[in-house]
């Protein structure tokens, strides 16, 4: 039982710190909604924030930070990628159709 203390208050300040980093990241998140910009900027600063706090919660709180198998790289390279595929595929498909059809009208 003393080895898992030990264990635990080693990491300890890693987690004080990923928890500090997660609330200033909080308040980021909501200081960067109230900025006047476009919305694909909106978008972009709230991916960015988002993206950090869950690369430092999976770095500390799942342990990846000391994983030494390259094989949990690899899977977690493919999840990003494919990531950046479901994020870029509306943008591909905006010019899909005729310029002559006018998007929000009935007629």
């Amino acid at each position: 039982m003393g080895g898992a203390h030990a264990d635990v208050s080693k990491h300890m300040k890693a987690y004080i710190a990923v928890f500090v980093a997660l609330a200033i990241g909080t308040i980021l998140t909501v200081a960067a909604s109230r900025i006047h910009v476009s919305t694909p900027a909106h978008i972009g600063i709230a991916l960015t924030i988002a993206v950090v706090k869950a690369s430092l919660v999976a770095a500390i709180f799942m342990h990846l930070k000391w994983e030494s198998a390259p094989s949990i790289w690899w899977v977690l390279l493919v999840c990003v990628i494919f990531f950046v595929v479901l994020m870029l595929l509306p943008s591909l498909t905006t010019h899909d159709t005729p310029p002559q059809v006018v998007h929000g009208t009935w007629g």
